[in-house]
């Protein structure tokens, strides 16, 4: 579970609602059901506009991976190459064949049989390469369905707020509701902006963060692994890895 997201969103609704009842304001007031159907509804629906049904249905499950994000250790990547070209360089790369049937990760997997079919490492570099250009595109997806949403967020709790508005209108004649009235269709606004800086950027912030990781470990890997195919000196090649983590 990813502490920092679970505590950021307690702290921004727990800010607003806590800042909204010291205002005075009863907690009812902003719980209106039809205001938010209008906005959760109005904002995916014209997301769901935008994108293809399978980029829809990417963007729903990997929205997990901001709450439950997977370990990316970058730092047992460097290990791993290290070891697999010490490996290489006493054994040969076809010692590295057990490797590729033990190794869990696709990519890697993918990598290293590609190295003992002895592909020539330009093919390699396009291949792998290819893959880490697949997933980008697939995950970019979702971070863009997140921030569509948020765009269209406050544009559609200003329209729950003018359909409010126009139901208030009507009724004119009972001057004793238009204060509720008004107060009810500004909740719409309310959901909107939440909806928006709450959740939906910052989700797809979170998993602009995630799909970054995730590249810069399968760029080590194919750095890695094309230096033990040229035959590369193992510390060398630790050093090279590491400079990626300059940062990290």
């Amino acid at each position: 579970m990813d502490l920092a997201t679970i505590i950021g969103l307690t702290m921004a609704f727990g800010s607003i609602v806590g800042g909204a009842v010291i205002e005075g304001v009863h907690v009812k007031a902003l719980i209106q059901p039809t205001a938010a159907m209008i906005v959760l509804g109005g904002t995916f629906g014209a997301t769901f506009v935008c994108f293809p049904l399978e980029a829809i249905i990417g963007a729903l499950k990997n929205v997990v991976v901001a709450f439950l994000p997977p370990k990316v250790d970058h730092e047992a990547v460097v290990k791993d190459i290290i070891d697999y070209a010490t490996k290489a360089r006493r054994n040969g790369l076809i010692s590295l064949e057990q490797e590729a049937q033990k190794a869990k990760d696709g990519f890697i997997k993918k990598g290293i049989s590609l190295v003992v079919d002895g592909i020539d490492p330009q093919k390699l570099r396009e291949t792998l390469e290819a893959e880490i250009m697949a997933y980008e595109d697939h995950f970019k997806h979702s971070v863009e369905f997140y921030e569509a949403a948020g765009g269209f967020a406050p544009t559609i709790g200003i329209i729950g707020a003018v359909l409010g508005l126009i139901h208030v209108m009507g009724n004119l004649s009972d001057t004793s509701k238009l204060g509720g009235g008004i107060a009810v269709a500004f909740v719409a606004t309310i959901y909107g902006l939440m909806v928006a800086n709450i959740i939906c950027l910052p989700i797809a912030t979170k998993l602009k963060i995630r799909m970054k990781a995730e590249i810069l470990r399968r760029v080590m890997i194919l750095e890695g692994l094309i230096a033990i195919q040229n035959g590369e000196n193992p510390h060398f090649i630790e050093q090279k890895l590491k400079a990626f983590l300059g940062g990290h």
